[in-house]
């Protein structure tokens, strides 16, 4: 009797197997069936959609900058002593190690009175980067540097927000030893880039007259 039982549960079991795997390929047969990718109208459709976006854009007008006025001839009036100096991360970061004052370094290099500028967004990132660049965020608190506040929203990453201050406004250097920085800041015309060379501040593109 019992090993009629099991008998029965082992067929049982074999014919419940057999049912999921059928019903498995079903399904399987149904979704290629229904797919959207092999479907030619609803290709059709995007390949439309996707046409009548690209003439768009090719109609839509081009956004050109305008030059300030301070750029007249490519010789920026705009910057004059006290030159106002915005400082990057890396750059406060670099000068510690360089064993450079920000402020006296700045003097020597462009012989005039110069202000650091610290921006929110560059404040933010020397806190989030934690105990390890405490010194660098006690040198950026010092009274002598100018605070202001960030252009973009909070939390946006510093380099875009200096990006934005250069090209709003071209009345200031930016000290910073970035590359990819530099090569961004160099597309924007009359922003001079100061950096750290043999131990001493050197700055680029800075006219003479």
């Amino acid at each position: 009797m019992q090993q009629r039982d099991a008998r029965r549960r082992v067929r049982q079991t074999a014919a419940m197997g057999k049912a999921k795997k059928f019903r498995a390929a079903k399904v399987r047969a149904i979704k290629r069936t229904v797919n959207p990718k092999h479907d030619p109208r609803l290709k059709d459709k995007q390949d439309r959609v996707k046409r009548k976006e690209e003439k768009r854009k090719k109609q839509a007008d081009r956004h050109v900058d305008q030059t300030p006025a301070s750029m007249f001839f490519a010789h920026n009036t705009g910057l004059g002593p006290p030159f106002h100096v915005i400082v990057d991360t890396n750059f406060i970061n670099f000068s510690i190690k360089n064993k450079i004052d920000l402020v006296k370094g700045m003097t020597d290099c462009l012989l005039a009175k110069c202000v650091p500028v610290i921006l929110d967004s560059v404040m933010a990132e020397l806190e989030k980067l934690g105990t390890k660049y405490r010194l660098a965020l006690r040198l950026a608190k010092d009274p002598r540097f100018l605070r202001m506040p960030s252009y973009l929203k909070r939390g946006t990453y510093a380099d875009d927000d200096i990006v934005e201050h250069c090209r709003v406004h071209r009345c200031f250097i930016v000290a910073t030893c970035d590359k990819d920085l530099k090569k961004r800041l160099r597309k924007i015309p009359g922003v001079p880039i100061m950096y750290i060379q043999a131990r001493k501040y050197v700055v680029e593109r800075l006219p003479d007259q």
